[in-house]
């Protein structure tokens, strides 16, 4: 599944991407979050407890950011990009390839109210066929 939108938020823990959800305690959401004044790239993967993973991209700022989740046996792969640059490899969490899960897109800003999000595409899309493209 790939979700694109717009980063043009700004508050601190703004944020923007797509939502896996198994169950209340298995999850995976990533997109980009504002964290210490910038945007960063990430990742928070649950499983019972969370984690949380970035990377700062300050040079997204205005620019359209798409985000891919691939499912594959036991791995979910994450990819972003901002505009029409090549995906970056985010993180690769592992999920019990017998999980259902569902996925969307999520807009949260847990610290203000009335954050807008700009959602340009949602759709489904075949997964990454590998770990790293281009390589066999």
């Amino acid at each position: 599944m790939e979700v694109s939108f717009l980063l043009d938020y700004t508050e601190q823990f703004d944020q923007a991407g797509i939502y896996l959800h198994v169950s209340e305690s298995v999850w995976i959401k990533a997109g980009v979050e504002v964290s210490d004044g910038i945007p960063q790239v990430g990742a928070v993967v649950t499983h019972g407890v969370s984690d949380w993973s970035v990377a700062p991209v300050p040079e997204w700022i205005g620019r359209e950011i798409t985000v891919r989740l691939s499912r594959a046996g036991n791995a979910v792969t994450i990819r972003a990009r901002a505009g029409d640059e090549p995906f970056r490899l985010v993180r690769v969490a592992p999920l019990d390839e017998s999980a259902r899960a569902e996925a969307g897109p999520f807009c949260a800003s847990p610290t203000r109210a009335n954050l807008t999000t700009t959602f340009t595409r949602w759709v489904g899309t075949d997964a990454d066929a590998t770990l790293h493209p281009g390589q066999d």
